[in-house]
């Protein structure tokens, strides 16, 4: 099986597959995580390894940036490699004070400005939700913090295609409604999993501050993810997702 952007053979992609976006972050999380870890394709550059994780198959496969990128890739996974769930390991902007950088967002829910998801179903807005067993097992792997260092918060994120538009006016009424984060993917991901019968979440590490001038510099965004990476294969661990 060899689909417009992944060239992998059937069998090469394990059940349960991380997805951030970039594909370097795909390759550190393969060499650093995945056991006998190899690689499965790399069409256009995008990146995806098989191993395991404590025992148990994982891959990891980089979807690029936006909705339209990773809805491609989560459908041809979902549709044409038995995969079952998809986490993505990602970057997101913070908008409460609550939430600092290196913090990590557990996405339960992703509102968005996009219109990708408006054509689904004529006259319906999709709830953009992420699997309740998935989410319940990411915070049972976050496990129980005493607030020092990096906390973990669990919630609604906002998906936009725009990365560089300025709205602080919409920032600040998603804050009041208790978005926690901004980020590009969630949503898109959340509507390709309800329409093919996946699960999906997103777990995200807090990369800058939209309201405030604070940010990880591009070294530290490489290197400063691994605990959402860890909480996410956690997660999925069939002792923990149980």
């Amino acid at each position: 099986m060899v689909t417009a952007h992944i060239a992998a053979s059937p069998g090469d992609f394990a059940p349960d597959v991380l997805m951030p976006g970039d594909p370097r972050r795909a390759r550190r999380i393969a060499e650093t995580i995945l056991q006998d870890a190899r690689l499965v394709t790399s069409v256009r550059g995008i990146e995806g390894y098989t191993g395991t994780y404590r025992g148990m198959p994982l891959s990891v496969l980089a979807s690029g940036m936006g909705m339209p990128s990773v809805t491609i890739y989560a459908t041809e996974l979902f549709r044409f490699y038995g995969v079952r769930r998809i986490v993505r390991v990602g970057t997101a902007g913070a908008l409460p004070a609550s939430v600092g950088l290196r913090d990590v967002v557990v996405a339960t829910a992703a509102h968005t400005d996009s219109a990708m998801g408006s054509g689904r179903i004529d006259g319906v807005h999709l709830s953009h939700a992420a699997s309740f067993s998935l989410a319940a097992a990411a915070a049972r792997a976050a496990g129980d913090e005493d607030g020092a260092g990096p906390r973990t918060h669990i919630g609604p994120v906002f998906t936009t295609d725009h990365f560089y538009l300025e709205r602080p006016e919409l920032f600040e009424r998603l804050e009041a409604h208790g978005t926690l984060a901004v980020e590009m993917e969630a949503a898109g991901l959340y509507a390709t999993a309800a329409a093919e019968g996946g699960q999906a979440l997103a777990v995200l590490t807090v990369s800058d501050h939209v309201r405030h001038a604070q940010a990880l510099t591009p070294a530290e965004r490489e290197t400063d993810f691994d605990r959402a990476v860890t909480i996410a294969a956690t997660a999925l661990l069939p002792e923990t997702i149980s």
